[in-house]
């Protein structure tokens, strides 16, 4: 069974749910150096490199730690701690798509950047850049930054722009759409919330359909942000 990495506060039903599609939910332990709004988001606690090396904050409990070494995982500790005042709590919040990586790069943690030699790095003001971006597949992503659109549209993926706003982050005025969801597999992503309730839903489904990428609601409410659902 596949796991996947979620904030502490996902509900049992989600957590059931997930399951029942052949997902076994592992719990990130939450971050005390963050504020609440986002202190057990997976986009701002690790960094997923590649099929066997996840980087995550230095201070990350070591128990969790100890259970990914357990499936497999070369678990590397970045080189600073997170703080809860922009910019210190970015450190990991990029996202990588085919050979490129996208962040503001004069935050992202110095360990991070020292692993990504393959990679061709783009610069984006948007610190929050995983937050802010659904990656969809390979070659297609949606987002509410301009920046973001812009520079992924020049690698040639496929940007949906869609407004900000009318995602529920408790804590703060509105989330992201990034942190709203995750894909489970090729074709498959998952939504904490229906795009039935979601202003602009028609026009992600739309996108989705384009990409034959099929949606699994995780509840049958708004959106919410919980940062990124990240499947091992």
């Amino acid at each position: 069974m596949r796991k996947v990495l979620l904030d502490y506060r996902v509900s049992e039903s989600e957590k059931e749910i997930l399951y029942k599609y052949g997902y076994e939910s592992l719990i990130i332990p939450k971050s005390k150096s963050l504020y609440s709004a986002v202190c057990g988001h997976p986009d701002m606690l690790l960094h997923i490199l590649d099929k066997n090396n996840i980087i995550v904050h230095k201070d990350m409990d070591i128990s969790f730690i100890i259970t990914l070494e357990n499936i497999g995982y070369n678990v590397i500790k970045s080189q600073n701690s997170l703080q809860s005042k922009y910019p210190y709590d970015i450190l990991l919040n990029g996202f990588s798509m085919n050979s490129f990586f996208f962040h503001n790069l004069k935050y992202t943690d110095p360990k991070l950047l020292s692993l990504l030699k393959s990679k061709k790095l783009f610069h984006i003001n948007q610190g929050y850049s995983k937050c802010s971006t659904a990656i969809i597949s390979a070659n297609a992503a949606m987002t509410s930054d301009v920046m973001i659109h812009q520079v992924l549209s020049s690698c040639g993926i496929d940007v949906l722009l869609l407004p900000p706003k009318h995602i529920e982050l408790p804590g703060l005025d509105y989330g992201f759409i990034g942190g709203s969801c995750g894909i489970l597999d090729e074709g498959t992503i998952a939504f904490f919330g229906n795009l039935d309730k979601y202003k602009h839903g028609k026009e992600v489904m739309s996108f989705l359909i384009k990409h034959d990428v099929k949606p699994l609601y995780l509840r049958d409410k708004s959106l919410i942000d919980r940062g990124t659902l990240f499947c091992l």
